[in-house]
């Protein structure tokens, strides 16, 4: 690594400003090489505007005063997570294609939206108390399901990524006796958690987990050699590596495309089908694949919100 990428990572593991650098997120199959070829949103931090979108009465009427009440929409998010939600250059302000969806949504609602930054692993718990809904890359899983609702939005898979060249030889086909980077409470966490118990079953070495809360530390840990591979959502890989110039690279190809989705509470059906509609209208009028295009990461689209789907590919 070349010593002003090193200064770099450095000051921005310490400071707001790393989110943008650092954060994570580009597209589906190729993501790093779409993140930084399909546009220039690899390092933008002006949202998509969706001033145009406006108040659907109808599609607001469907929502039950818990969540009009206050005239806003809270939404929990985890804003380490570029390009999908982090924060801008002031430290403080949500940006990403998920913050610009739930802008859309809100104004759909005539809902002032709220994005309320939290860390990943405690939005699902606090769904229907804290937060009205959970925007945060959530990938649909069975154990997940049994928690809230979802209502599917996008689609994502899984990317290895390693220091450019790979110079510690990582081979996703043995992870035994590596250090491996994750977010706490993501899918990818789980994944090596299982591969970390099976390697110290068969008596090989075991894996070290370093698990982070942000995103950013998880990308800085493998930028700065504490860690030898960090495993995260292809969008989120495919930003990280554009952000850091020539220090990282996926390995292989992405893995395990699934859906992601906005959480909602349990059983809360007026909500979940508020939010389908919503979702759905911003989809076949346009805006959904403007916003995706806006940040590079259209590869991800699909064309059908759905509640608490089946079909996860």
């Amino acid at each position: 690594m070349a010593f002003n990428n090193l200064r770099k990572l450095a000051v921005f593991a310490l400071s707001a400003a790393m989110i943008v650098s650092l954060g994570a997120c580009g597209t589906s199959e190729k993501s790093d090489s779409a993140a930084s070829s399909d546009s220039e949103s690899s390092s933008n931090t002006t949202g998509y505007d969706v001033s145009g979108v406006t108040k659907d009465d109808d599609i607001a009427a469907m929502l039950p005063e818990s969540v009009t009440k206050d005239g806003k929409l809270t939404i929990g998010m985890d804003t380490s997570y570029a390009p999908a939600e982090f924060l801008a250059e002031d430290g403080k302000t949500p940006v990403g294609f998920d913050v610009d969806i739930a802008k859309a949504l809100a104004n759909m609602f005539g809902l002032e939206v709220v994005p309320q930054t939290s860390n990943f692993d405690s939005i699902i718990p606090s769904i229907g108390t804290k937060y009205d809904i959970g925007i945060s890359s959530f990938t649909i899983t069975p154990e997940r399901m049994e928690a809230v609702d979802f209502v599917s939005m996008f689609k994502a898979g899984s990317t290895w990524v390693v220091k450019k060249g790979n110079p510690n030889k990582v081979a996703t086909s043995d992870l035994c006796g590596l250090k491996i980077a994750v977010q706490t409470g993501t899918t990818q966490e789980e994944e090596v958690n299982a591969a970390a118990k099976q390697c110290k079953a068969d008596g090989k070495s075991e894996v070290q987990i370093l698990s982070n809360k942000l995103q950013t530390d998880v990308t800085t840990n493998v930028a700065t050699g504490k860690a030898d591979v960090f495993y995260a959502d292809s969008p989120v890989a495919g930003y990280a590596i554009a952000q850091t110039e020539d220090t990282l690279e996926a390995l292989g190809e992405d893995v395990g495309v699934t859906k992601e989705a906005v959480a909602i509470k349990k059983g809360d059906s007026d909500t979940a089908k508020a939010v389908r509609t919503a979702l759905q209208k911003l989809m076949d009028d346009g805006m959904y694949m403007k916003i995706l295009k806006h940040w590079g990461v259209e590869n991800g689209a699909i064309d059908k919100a759905e509640i608490n789907p089946t079909d996860l590919g």
